[in-house]
């Protein structure tokens, strides 16, 4: 990342965040290609979704991990959700934990997006060598 990019306390504290439930390499590959058209929206996310609000003191982070899983496997966002699978891991979940979820959302959000949900924890899990 260059010196160009303007980074404020904000984006300092929320960057913290950031690296500890998704993992330095991902956070620091993203900040590193961003460009003049990308930069603003990792300003954004950094300063509003990594500060404003998971440091915020109301919930923690494995509360808040919780909420993600639901919200972005309702979404259908399988990006943000294999990022989010990694980061709940990171924040105390159990694998048990996370199937009680996507066996929630399935009821709730369809089988669609349970199975698919299902499906992509499988591949996370074996990536980060979870049995």
């Amino acid at each position: 990342m260059t010196d160009a990019k303007p980074r404020s306390e904000k984006f300092e504290r929320g960057l913290v965040t950031r690296r500890e439930v998704l993992g330095a390499e991902y956070v620091d590959n993203s900040l590193r290609t961003a460009d003049a058209f990308s930069w603003p929206l990792q300003k954004l996310t950094t300063e509003w979704c990594w500060d404003e609000i998971w440091n915020r003191p109301g919930l923690d982070r494995r509360s808040r991990s919780i909420l993600n899983l639901g919200m972005i496997s309702a979404l259908n966002r399988p990006h943000e959700l294999r990022l989010h699978l990694r980061g709940a891991v990171n924040n105390g979940l159990t694998k048990d934990e996370i199937l009680e979820i996507l066996l929630q959302v399935a009821v709730y959000c369809g089988m669609p997006a349970g199975l698919d949900s299902l499906r992509i924890a499988r591949e996370v899990f074996k990536d980060m060598g979870i049995a």
